[in-house]
């Protein structure tokens, strides 16, 4: 998914994840030699390798970057454009706020009916650790395409010790999301964030996707979406993170029916959310089952009406 992000970093601030549907967007890639931008200076180059499926590099903001909104984070950058798909704050492990959608993404498990969720593209875990801290009952299920960012993630996001400290709920697999086998009466809800090549995933403009990744939650259950925005910056030519977005929101309403997706703006960024909307008793209680820190986007969500960011 997209940020917005302060200058003087280099916009798009984007947080979407590596999880690519086919092989043969693996092999597009591989085919393409795109740009890559250069860091800026308050960013200092900790790793750089390439996959299959990306060009990977971790970068640490410096914290002495005064004013940044960022001061102190370690990112992961993939593709050409160093699109931002998760962040650590190695100063303060214990917090897993991020000041971005990932923190929205959190608020997801009081609405479910079981306490199982999927998420379909896991990145280096940044959703994980919100999830894991803040519900201690949770269940999560991550799916990551890229061996190699689930490396990175343990050796520089502190993957590892999240998974040795949660062996009990947090379970991360190699393969495609969009692939993703469901246990018997599916996940209580999935957040789904698929990108590839600097842009949500094409699979994701169409309908029958949708219907697919609703077959994977349970009755009752919800998807949560990262549907970008104009602040994705794609490697090719076509793909306006905009248009992007809109065609996306257009198919979940298609897959799911008038009335049955929700949005909210963090920032330049949007995120969709599938199920009726939240009645004013159902907001109160959402509200009291989660820490203070995250209740403000409760009175944030509106239903979708064609458009985001309106």
């Amino acid at each position: 998914m997209a940020l917005p992000v302060p200058a003087p970093l280099p916009s798009p601030f984007l947080l979407p994840h590596s999880t690519t549907a086919r092989a043969a967007v693996a092999a597009a890639a591989a085919a393409r030699t795109p740009g890559t931008h250069p860091l800026p200076e308050e960013l200092q180059l900790v790793a750089d390798l390439r996959s299959r499926y990306n060009h990977i590099r971790v970068a640490d903001v410096s914290p002495r970057a005064a004013g940044h909104p960022l001061a102190g984070a370690r990112l992961l950058l993939l593709d050409g454009p160093g699109n931002i798909h998760s962040l650590f704050f190695p100063r303060r492990p214990h917090c897993p706020l991020t000041a971005t959608y990932f923190d929205a993404f959190a608020t997801l498990p009081p609405l479910l009916p079981r306490p199982s969720l999927a998420v379909l593209g896991f990145g280096a875990g940044s959703a994980a650790r919100a999830l894991l801290h803040f519900f201690p009952d949770l269940a999560v299920h991550g799916w990551e395409l890229d061996p190699a960012v689930l490396a990175v993630a343990r050796d520089f996001f502190g993957l590892a010790e999240l998974e040795k400290d949660h062996a009990s709920r947090l379970f991360v697999r190699v393969g495609d999301a969009l692939e993703a086998e469901a246990p018997p009466g599916g996940f209580g809800g999935a957040l789904v964030d698929l990108f590839a090549n600097g842009s949500v995933l094409p699979e994701l403009q169409e309908a029958d996707t949708w219907r697919r990744l609703g077959g994977m939650v349970s009755p009752g259950g919800r998807l949560m979406v990262n549907c970008g925005g104009a602040c994705v910056e794609a490697e090719e030519a076509g793909r306006d993170g905009e248009a992007v977005k809109d065609a996306t929101l257009r198919a979940m309403a298609v897959a799911f029916g008038e009335g049955m997706v929700s949005v909210v703006d963090v920032d330049e960024s949007c995120v969709g959310m599938t199920a009726p909307p939240v009645t004013a008793t159902e907001a109160a209680a959402w509200k009291a089952r989660l820490p203070p820190e995250l209740q403000h986007f409760v009175d944030l969500w509106r239903p979708y009406n064609g458009n985001c960011g309106e």
